[in-house]
């Protein structure tokens, strides 16, 4: 493979250290595999280290494949290491247990997602691993805040330090990724998203997941339903000290018109309060989290003729859920109720970037999330309000 012009400009940095930052499909997995591939066929000792097994993983086997024909060439699929008769070696290696690895010295160490390893990662462990041999790191990561990774990032562009240089690119970098395809993808995303995925940048958000919440919150108080418009709903099934919560928003105008929230009663009872609400506002469809107590729950709601569809909660699902909350409240594309308690969820509600791209999204401990589920459930029925399949 011919590297394109920025894994050129990576590659052929003498520097010893290198942190790259860049965006998502840039192309910093294959550069880092260059790298490893041109110290291993010399007789280096190489590490190839990810935050997670499942990345480290499929390094491995994308390794053996470009090794596979190299004359001589011993694997080790238990060690996850290949060795060359002339004294050639490479493993790869998950940091998700760190105080575990250890190993003789080495030439080069290439840090995937290195942004998203524990911090003591490289002092610790990595860092006296190149003392013997002289050997040369490079940290390559999309950003995560202003974090350990960034540190070594500043160190980087001190004009004075010339063992450490930084570099920082953008998902455009890529030529092989046509520019009108980024474009389409941010009119989509989340500001800080975009920012820390594919423009490379040290966004410092605090975690923050929803933003202009008091801006958006102008949607009329004691709305009443209308003939002829159509509203959709959806509900979050409270759990022990959780709340049940049921937000209906008018898909025409785009406003939240009602928010019902309540705990501390009985299934039935609070399938009865549902029905009611429902039977005033006579919304189209009703998506509701389905979740453990959630699906009994809407199968009975269900047999009392409600249009209810199931909405699975998984870690793969939640996220394009919020994130299209969060974007139709940042664009001003929904209209909130000034309600109080979801306001306050709103802002308190945070995420934390995984390894690999991607957020796990939650409310701060003892703290509740009710109401922002039950938001992102109805803004995803409308914006698939003509959609006739499910989304579970």
């Amino acid at each position: 493979m011919k590297p394109h012009t920025g894994q050129e400009v990576i590659l052929a940095s003498e520097a010893r250290f290198k942190v790259v930052a860049c965006g998502r499909r840039f192309g910093k997995t294959e550069a880092g595999k260059l790298a490893l591939m041109v110290h291993f066929l010399k007789g280096g000792h190489c590490w190839w280290l990810a935050p997670t097994y499942g990345m480290a993983n499929q390094v491995w086997h994308e390794l053996k494949q470009m090794c596979g024909r190299l004359p001589g060439l011993r694997v080790s699929e238990a060690e996850r290491r290949m060795d060359l008769p002339g004294g050639g070696m490479l493993a790869i290696r998950s940091t998700f247990y760190a105080d575990r690895l250890r190993g003789a010295g080495l030439d080069l160490a290439v840090l995937d997602e290195a942004a998203f390893m524990e911090a003591a990662v490289w002092p610790e462990v990595v860092r006296p691993m190149l003392v013997d041999r002289g050997g040369s790191a490079l940290f390559l990561s999309s950003p995560n805040g202003r974090n350990w990774f960034w540190d070594l990032y500043q160190q980087g562009l001190e004009p004075g330090n010339r063992q450490w240089r930084s570099f920082r690119f953008t998902s455009y970098d890529n030529p092989l990724i046509a520019p009108g395809e980024l474009d389409d993808l941010a009119q989509t995303t989340p500001d800080r998203v975009w920012r820390a995925e594919y423009l490379a940048e040290f966004v410092d958000d605090e975690g923050q997941v929803f933003r202009g919440i008091r801006e958006a919150a102008t949607a009329p108080l004691n709305a009443q339903p209308i003939p002829g418009r159509r509203y959709i709903a959806g509900l979050d099934w409270g759990r022990q000290n959780d709340f049940t919560v049921l937000v209906l928003i008018d898909a025409d105008r785009r406003e939240m018109v009602a928010l019902d929230r309540f705990r501390q009663m009985s299934w039935a009872r609070q399938r009865g309060r549902l029905l009611a609400l429902c039977e005033r506002w006579q919304p189209a469809v009703i998506w509701a989290e389905a979740n453990s107590i959630g699906g009994p729950n809407i199968e009975a709601l269900q047999a009392e003729g409600l249009p209810v569809r199931p909405f699975t909660m998984t870690a793969r699902s939640k996220g394009p859920l919020i994130d299209a909350l969060a974007l139709a409240i940042e664009k001003e594309a929904i209209a909130l109720l000034p309600d109080e308690t979801l306001l306050n969820e709103l802002a308190a509600y945070t995420l934390e970037p995984r390894a690999g791209g991607g957020y796990r999204y939650s409310a701060p401990s003892g703290l509740h999330d009710d109401t922002v589920i039950a938001t992102a459930l109805a803004w995803q029925g409308v914006s698939h309000a003509r959609v006739s399949v499910d989304f579970v």
